[in-house]
């Protein structure tokens, strides 16, 4: 089917499969850099940032709703300057406004949608959001003309969020190392995953399963050092389970992102390669 090339924006040219996926949308997208940085200077407009990579469903998602809407490009275009980065290609950039993002919601994830000042402090951050408002779920098209309202008649008070923002995230830099983890904290993470376990299953939750491979070899290095048997137990029933259900590929192998069911059955149909990495150890340790 053949492509419409109605718009190209400032990606064209960018190696990234991610980038090049939004190459041609009504968004005046910009990379990561200081073309985006001086222009945002220059017109005293903020940062509209969206991290994500090739194969995120959600970032699909967003994409085909809301980035790839006249409406919303004309919003965003006009009020903000759009940068978009693959957190695959640099991941320092997302690790920086992940952390923000937790920090200010309690959560992450991606698409990351974040809005800084000309000066790349954030002051506001997301993850997905819809392109219209549905019940309590603000669309994209409200939040943006909203902080068009704010950044008009509030700016002062942004900027003093964000720096405060910045002051926050200095401070996790800085944090000091702890002592080092004695029997009874390796006990009590023992217990919060046994209390949150699946014995029928397998897996940790009650509804959607992760693989969670860095749980599974902690359980098995607890296993080995301090003999609980059951912390062995858990993680076979797990692994068993993933390979029997639909997490497992059982065409192109490797294993899915997670179920969205507790069974392991319907999976996601997305890959992580540190899954694979991380589950290969936990099977082979197993």
């Amino acid at each position: 089917m053949a492509r419409d090339d109605k718009f190209t924006n400032h990606l064209e040219g960018e190696k990234s499969p991610y980038l090049q996926q939004h190459m041609h949308n009504p968004v005046d997208w910009y990379p990561w850099g200081d073309n985006a940085f001086r222009k945002a200077e220059s017109e005293g407009k903020p940062i509209f940032l969206s991290i994500g990579y090739s194969t995120c469903h959600w970032c699909h998602v967003m994409a085909r709703e809301s980035f790839q809407d006249e409406g919303v490009a004309e919003i965003l275009n006009q009020y903000f300057v759009a940068v978009k980065v693959d957190r695959e290609e640099r991941p320092d950039i997302d690790s920086v406004y992940m952390t923000v993002c937790q920090m200010m919601t309690g959560s992450g994830g991606w698409p990351l949608t974040v809005i800084l000042t000309p000066q790349k402090k954030p002051f506001f951050a997301g993850t997905y959001f819809p392109r219209e408002s549905m019940g309590r779920a603000v669309g994209l098209k409200d939040l943006l003309l909203n902080i068009r309202d704010l950044w008009s008649e509030k700016r002062d008070e942004l900027f003093d969020s964000a720096d405060d923002i910045q002051k926050a995230l200095t401070r996790i830099s800085q944090t000091q190392k702890g002592p080092l983890l004695g029997t009874e904290d390796l006990d009590q993470a023992y217990q919060a995953l046994e209390e949150n376990f699946d014995s029928d299953k397998g897996g940790f939750g009650g509804y959607q399963k992760f693989p969670t491979p860095h749980h599974l070899l902690f359980l098995l290095r607890y296993w080995r050092n301090l003999g609980q048997e059951m912390a062995r137990e858990m993680v076979e029933t797990t692994l068993e389970n993933m390979i029997r259900g639909g997490l497992w590929d059982q065409v192109g192998y490797g294993f899915h992102r997670y179920s969205v069911d507790p069974n392991w059955l319907v999976p996601h149909f997305e890959k992580m390669l540190y899954d694979q990495a991380l589950i290969a150890l936990a099977l082979i340790e197993c």
